[in-house]
């Protein structure tokens, strides 16, 4: 079933498919929610919620505060803050009280202050190519770039950049139809794409906050990843509820498209350690 729902005045789009345990995927940027596809056709027993994170896909940006980015003080911020409420108001519209969640990239970093928020609605955190750390400060420069270059009308080429050097080199070699697949996915607007670069650019540091989480962790990691680098993740072992770690060694950021058996088998065997009597 595919759907819209109100957050804060925004429409944002969602599908809801299956029927068991609920887990909310939210999938990395500039991609929607079809990211996912490909993994969740390939689990059973699971109620798979997928939003399009706002200003993706089928989900409108809305408005939203500026001066949060002092390299670029008048973009608009799309906060980790605001995509996790509009996930929470997504479960209070589906009357879901707890689910599971996986992320990748900007996904995972949502998940992380979705348990910040909401720690009592978290049943167990999966983070695919994703990472706890702030943005480093040698990247900032480069977002002001990016953002720079939306503003300029050059978004098409920043996108064609992007399903190249995100996507493995093991998948470009093997699996090349997958670089049109993801760059057709790539859909933001320019504005959304500085927002979208100025809440990167700007997201908290997470590292405090893997030792507070207590809830099972899964933690899948790309080898060729030029972006979440598995020393990076490792920080996820951390978790006092526990951390069950995945290196894929020839997978890119993109990871759970690029090999979706492997990412769907993972998941699969870590999500049977929730029992269906506790769904509510």
């Amino acid at each position: 079933m595919n759907a819209t729902y109100q957050s804060d005045g925004v429409k944002l789009a969602y599908s809801d498919n299956g029927v068991g345990l609920p887990v909310v995927f939210l999938h990395p940027t500039p991609l929607d929610g079809a990211f996912w596809q490909p993994l969740t056709e390939r689990l059973a027993g699971v109620r798979a919620i997928v939003p399009d994170l706002r200003g993706h896909g089928g989900s409108e940006l809305g408005q939203l505060p500026k001066g949060g980015f002092t390299l670029v003080p008048d973009a608009p911020v799309l906060t980790m803050e605001r995509l996790a409420a509009d996930v929470l108001t997504l479960l209070d519209h589906l009357k879901v009280r707890t689910a599971v969640f996986a992320g990748c990239s900007i996904g995972g970093y949502v998940l992380l202050e979705i348990w910040r928020q909401a720690p009592e609605r978290v049943r167990g955190l999966a983070f695919v190519c994703s990472k706890p750390q702030p943005d480093a400060e040698a990247n900032l420069p480069r977002r002001a770039a990016t953002i720079a270059q939306a503003r300029a009308g050059k978004s098409s080429a920043l996108f064609d950049g992007m399903a190249l050097t995100l996507i493995g080199a093991t998948a470009l070699r093997q699996q090349l139809e997958i670089v049109s697949q993801l760059r057709a996915r790539m859909t933001l607007t320019a504005q959304a794409l500085v927002a979208v670069q100025a809440g990167l650019a700007t997201r908290p540091d997470s590292l405090p906050t893997v030792p507070t989480i207590t809830v099972p962790v899964l933690a899948i990691a790309g080898g060729e990843d030029s972006s979440a680098f598995p020393a990076e993740m490792d920080a996820f072992q951390d978790a006092p509820g526990g951390c069950d770690f995945h290196l894929l060694t020839d997978a890119g950021h993109f990871a759970a498209y690029e090999q979706p058996e492997k990412v769907a088998a993972f998941l699969d065997e870590w999500l049977r350690q929730f029992e269906l009597p506790h769904l509510a």
